[in-house]
C-alpha cells in the first residue's frame, strides 16, 4: 500500500483508526491485528486478530519504525497490534528535554 501523510485508515478486526503522520517513499504492507488496514470508506467483514498481533493500541500514541520512515497516530484504540508485514510497530517514546543547568 502506498501511503502519504494525512491518510486515515481503519482496522478490519475492530474499531481501531490511525492517521499516517510520516510515510515512506515505497509501498509497505501495513497491517493491524495481522490483517491489512483499509481506507475509512471501505466495506469490510470483521475478522479476529491473529495470534501475536493482539497486544493492543493506545489512543493518542504514535507508533513508528525509524528504519522504514513510518509513523502512525492512533485516533481510536483497539485490541490488535500495528505492524509492517510481520514486524510489530513500537510505541514512539518522548524526546528527552535538554538540560537547563
Amino acid at each position: 500500500m502506498q501511503l502519504k501523510a494525512g491518510t486515515r485508515l481503519r482496522s478490519a478486526t475492530d474499531t481501531c483508526e490511525v492517521v499516517v503522520v510520516r510515510a515512506p517513499a515505497e509501498p509497505v504492507d501495513l497491517r493491524y491485528g495481522g490483517h491489512p488496514l483499509v481506507p475509512m470508506d471501505a466495506e469490510v467483514t470483521t475478522q479476529s486478530a491473529e495470534p501475536g498481533f493482539d497486544q493492543g493500541t493506545q489512543l493518542g500514541k504514535r507508533y513508528s519504525d525509524d528504519e522504514l520512515g513510518i509513523e502512525l497516530l492512533c485516533t481510536k484504540a483497539g485490541e490488535g497490534s500495528l505492524s509492517v508485514g510481520e514486524t510489530v510497530l513500537a510505541v514512539k517514546g518522548a524526546k528527552p528535554l535538554p538540560a537547563s543547568d
